[in-house]
């Protein structure tokens, strides 16, 4: 199996030095490259062609969500996490907005950070546990909002399609479960919760969870 190809922008040298590490100690992940500024980032990623970028939000010039704007529009097969200290509301849905499909904190730990590269490789949108129960929470709020308008069949047409299992998935997700504690809660593999979560996203017709989430509020 090929291994994934990652690259890191960080501007702080220490924490760049132990993601790097990480990435170079752990067999399936390869280290295509690593950038300082966001501004050497937008050259340097088209020219070594990453699958998985890495991205802090806080650098010294063009900033880490704004990196991921310009990148995404014009290499949008390239994934893009964010990693970072950042838990505020604002800066998760803009890096969201920009194209950003995982979003984790920089306390989390290498097997958790190399699962959730893998997991966004293989169509995943791996989110801190905190993270996804933030994002969640706004879409309940939103929902609170909004319920009394929402009446497209559209959307319960498309819940419909889904198995029990994959709506009974769902509404973990829903709930700002990651896929290891829904493995757990439902007795599978992880493998398994991933593989019902392709198929919920191909059926809802969506690309990744925030939007399977909107999608289930907005039923």
């Amino acid at each position: 199996m090929m291994p994934i190809r990652v690259c890191i922008v960080e501007d702080n040298r220490d924490i760049l030095q132990a993601l790097e590490q990480i990435l170079e100690l752990s067999p399936g992940y390869e280290l295509a490259g690593s950038f300082t500024s966001g501004e050497d980032a937008l050259v340097g990623i088209p020219l070594v062609k990453p699958q998985v970028v890495l991205m802090d939000i806080h650098l010294g010039g063009i900033d880490g969500i704004e990196c991921v704007r310009i990148l995404k529009s014009r290499h949008p097969e390239i994934l893009y996490m964010m990693c970072t200290v950042y838990e505020d509301d604002a800066k998760i849905f803009e890096a969201l907005r920009a194209g950003a499909s995982g979003y984790v904190l920089k306390k989390t730990t290498p097997d958790k950070l190399l699962e959730a590269i893998r997991e966004l490789f293989n169509g995943g949108s791996p989110m801190s546990s905190q993270i996804a129960r933030k994002v969640v929470a706004a879409f309940q709020v939103q929902y609170d909002q909004q319920k009394t308008t929402l009446t497209s069949p559209a959307y319960s047409e498309h819940l419909d399609s889904l198995s029990k299992r994959e709506m009974e998935i769902l509404e973990m997700l829903a709930k700002g479960m990651i896929y290891k504690e829904i493995s757990v809660e439902l007795y599978i593999s992880p493998e398994t919760v991933r593989k019902h979560v392709y198929h919920i996203y191909e059926k809802l017709h969506v690309n990744n969870r925030v939007e399977a989430i909107n999608k289930f509020f907005r039923r």
